[in-house]
């Protein structure tokens, strides 16, 4: 087990186009969690690395990345050890950059990294996506590229595609918060069948 170490994890778009919760594309955009095992408990920096401010986020048990480590150890057999973590955040909180998905995904590599132990691809989508009952933006942050992702029998799938080698993201970040809840209980429950046939086709093509 190392004593420190370092995770760099991409910013994600997801729902594009016509790939609702299926679609996830990686941004060159990172937050970078810096990983100390201490003797001393746990130890949260929060540092402002353009994410539009950080008095808001939790410095104790609460916050993402510690929950996913803590989650990801038990998980593993493992009991997680004091930690010292400083958090660069430079993804925009809900701003729909996939923070949250960053955020437990790097929690997710820090903790088999602390038992010492390979990241299982399959297995750390599932402790990911877990997290939000969806792997989109997950799995963007996990495998990089674009990925299709879904959920079959309760288990979480994606497969990495290689975006063209032209396409440059360009990102408008609002200066107002959205919080995904919030945003998904604008949508309607049900669409018309030529639209959800119109979306797959779309989709597929």
């Amino acid at each position: 087990m190392s004593t420190g170490f370092r995770i760099t994890v991409p910013a994600s778009t997801a729902n594009l186009g016509p790939g609702f919760d299926a679609f996830g594309l990686a941004l060159s955009l990172h937050d970078v969690v810096e990983v100390r095992v201490t003797d001393t408990g746990l130890k949260v920096e929060v540092i402002d690395a353009g994410a539009g401010g950080v008095e808001d986020v939790p410095t104790d048990e609460t916050h993402l990345v510690v929950r996913a480590i803590r989650r990801t150890c038990a998980h593993l057999g493992v009991e997680a050890p004091g930690l010292h973590l400083r958090c660069a955040n430079a993804i925009p909180h809900a701003r729909g950059l996939g923070s949250s998905a960053a955020a437990v995904v790097s929690g997710v590599a820090a903790g088999y990294a602390l038992a010492g132990r390979e990241l299982d691809a399959f297995d750390a989508l599932q402790l990911a996506a877990g997290f939000e009952g969806h792997a989109d933006n997950a799995a963007a942050s996990l495998f990089g590229g674009l990925v299709l992702a879904w959920c079959d029998g309760g288990e979480f799938h994606a497969e990495r595609l290689t975006p063209h080698a032209s396409i440059r993201p360009v990102v408008a970040v609002p200066s107002v918060r959205s919080a995904t809840a919030t945003t998904r209980g604008l949508l309607p429950a049900t669409v018309p069948h030529a639209d959800a046939a119109h979306s797959a086709g779309r989709a597929a093509l």
